[in-house]
């Protein structure tokens, strides 16, 4: 599995989290990087994505404002840092590196998930 996702776990609700995805690759990858998230019964969806080099960042409405994506080309590695939680953040977040630099909606591949919960 090329991209691995760590960092969930159990929080409070306005707690938080930080959330990696680790590109096993040596070399820093040139493509975009978005989170996306599932609950049982409903589709993935998207959470928030970051361009190649990290100057462009997008976040979707349920999101914004709470959480932060950013990248380390030096480590090859995407964090999705999760603040003010709510207890509708509870999924499984998974990492996906997308065809292009910039954030296109279309993956290219996917990491496993990675469970985060929120207590109310």
């Amino acid at each position: 599995v090329q991209l691995q996702a760590s960092g969930g776990g159990l929080v409070q609700a306005g707690g938080s989290l930080r959330l990696s995805c680790k590109d096993s690759r040596r070399t820093s990858s040139n493509n975009a990087v978005a989170w996306f998230r599932q609950t049982p019964g409903k589709e993935r969806e998207f959470v928030a994505a970051v361009s190649w080099n990290g100057a462009i960042t997008t976040y979707s409405d349920a999101v914004k404002g709470r959480f932060t994506v950013s990248r380390d080309r030096a480590s090859n590695t995407v964090f999705l840092q999760m603040n003010i939680l709510k207890p509708e953040d509870t999924a499984v977040y998974y990492c996906a590196k997308d065809r292009r630099s910039v954030y296109s909606g279309s993956p290219q591949s996917w990491g496993q998930g990675t469970q985060v919960t929120v207590s109310s």
